[in-house]
């Protein structure tokens, strides 16, 4: 059995030196490039609710919003959106399908991870 506690360990400090925080650069990293990624796959009319994305999102929070009347609707409930398929409901679930890997890596980079 391994005593963790003989380990001179301190989380807060590992995850400051890998820039790993809320606020850091991998936190803001994915952030931004999941609000990237998720404009093609975004229902749009007049760019809207993709602009929401950027404006209403504070990057390295780890949480991104989109806050506009029809938003939740759109997220949910099937429609005909103009750009369908690839435009349509559930577009952050869509976009991290596609995208999680190529995310992870460029996160595991910026950590100081070794990425193949």
């Amino acid at each position: 059995m391994i005593n963790f506690s003989k380990f001179d360990f301190d989380q807060a400090k590992a995850l400051k030196e890998r820039d790993l925080e809320t606020g850091g650069q991998v936190q803001k990293f994915i952030d931004s490039e999941c609000i990237r990624r998720m404009d093609p796959y975004t229902p749009k009319d007049l760019g809207t609710l993709i602009g929401s994305a950027t404006s209403q999102t504070s990057i390295g929070t780890g949480r991104i919003v989109q806050q506009t009347p029809y938003a939740k609707r759109w997220y949910y409930e099937p429609a005909n959106f103009q750009g369908a398929p690839t435009r349509g409901n559930r577009w952050f679930e869509r976009m991290k399908s596609s995208h999680k890997d190529s995310i992870l890596r460029g996160a595991a980079s910026l950590a100081g991870a070794k990425v193949k």
